[in-house]
């Protein structure tokens, strides 16, 4: 059965709930043991956590840190501020900096696009800064800019005090809201999501290979990898199969082998225990309303969002949507208006509720019409017929 923190997450889909935590255990369906300090899955399209292990710890990121820092640059290059064609010119410092490396030379000219695949595949550091110092001048500014889009994003356990993962005791984020952001990542810039899955890159005559272990599993499609002595090998990746998108972050495993085992489990975990299915789609039908008195006598309601549901297997067999109305509606009807609800119920429990809009505008009718309406709806309220509009 499903407890009203995992069904709040079908909320998030239709953008009335910030992420909230659903815990696989109130499925009866026990997630897996996994070797890592946190872990969560999730299923993107509805919002649903499927797993979850210290989702809300504080630990070091590593160079997930990247996936911020990415959020922040896609930002810029879709409002105009970089061009993936212009040439950035490298700094000593960011030649110098230490980690993953894309090897970039100081002084020589980089195209924006070749810095972001070095930053996305190869986990370049120097590739990371260059592109910062473009945009920002200075890491602290860029690091505002970061804990700023953390708060916007309702990551409550992340605070940043660089752009690339390097260790620093005021440096930390979670499981869970690395999930989150990742979900932020490629579903508000989808057209560079690409970046992640790219096999390999090759710069200086030095090519390297995307270090995410699980890109020639069937559906994976990214996103990122991280490793230091003190986070241990991290990971966030992405999945998608038989109509669900799945998201799993890892934080802490002990070696590369361990995260690639860890992370293909929590993903085949998913995909084999749950289906995702999509309710309504944003401004499909989804009930038709009675209007007194005005120009037309009825009004379709919809939602604003998709409407995706994730459940165990089987488990939408005991799964209705029935639609709430107001027995009684007077025109005018503005379009967007919440006229209704619609009740999200699995095994007779309530999971949530969304609310109905209106599809279309509804304007007073004529003195006639609603003259002929107040009759009827006097008619109606004195049990003398069964009238409608």
């Amino acid at each position: 059965m499903l407890c009203a923190p995992q069904l709040r997450a079908v909320l998030i889909a239709c953008g009335l709930l910030m992420f909230s935590p659903a815990f696989a255990n109130s499925w009866n369906i026990p997630a897996p043991d996994l070797p890592a300090r946190a872990f969560v899955l999730i299923e993107a399209q509805s919002g649903t956590e499927l797993a979850a292990h210290n989702a809300d710890e504080r630990l070091p990121p590593a160079s997930l840190t990247k996936l911020m820092t990415a959020y922040l640059l896609f930002g810029d290059l879709r409002a105009g501020k970089l061009k993936l064609d212009e040439l950035v010119t490298v700094s000593r410092y960011a030649a110098r900096l230490p980690g993953a490396r894309m090897f970039l030379r100081e002084g020589e000219a980089v195209p924006v696009e070749d810095l972001f695949k070095g930053m996305l595949v190869q986990s370049g550091n120097d590739a990371t800064f260059a592109l910062i110092e473009r945009v920002s001048g200075t890491l602290p500014v860029f690091v505002a800019r970061m804990n700023a889009m953390a708060a916007e994003l309702g990551l409550a356990n992340t605070h940043f005090a660089n752009a690339t993962g390097l260790n620093n005791p005021q440096h930390y984020s979670s499981a869970r809201d690395l999930t989150r952001l990742a979900v932020a990542v490629q579903r508000d810039f989808p057209e560079y999501a690409g970046w992640f899955a790219l096999p390999e890159y090759r710069w200086a005559g030095i090519a390297q290979p995307n270090r995410n272990p699980l890109l020639r599993d069937p559906g994976v499609d990214g996103l990122k990898t991280g490793h230091t002595e003190v986070a241990g090998y991290c990971l966030v990746a992405s999945a998608q199969r038989d109509g669900m998108h799945l998201v799993a972050t890892l934080l802490g495993t002990d070696n590369e082998q361990a995260r690639a085992r860890s992370g293909r489990r929590l993903l085949d975990f998913g995909f084999r225990q749950f289906e995702t299915r999509l309710l309504y789609r944003s401004g499909a039908p989804v009930a038709t309303l009675p209007v007194w008195e005005g120009e037309t006598d009825a009004v379709t309601l919809g939602v604003n969002r998709d409407v995706w549901i994730t459940l165990p297997r089987d488990g939408f067999t005991a799964f209705s949507a029935p639609v709430v109305l107001p027995p009684i509606r007077l025109a005018p009807v503005a379009l967007g208006e919440t006229l209704g609800r619609l009740e999200l119920v699995h095994n007779g429990q309530p999971l949530a509720e969304l609310p109905l809009v209106a599809l279309a505008t509804v304007s007073e009718g004529n003195f006639a019409k609603r003259t002929t309406d107040r009759l009827r709806r006097w008619f109606r309220e004195q049990g003398l017929v069964q009238a409608a509009p």
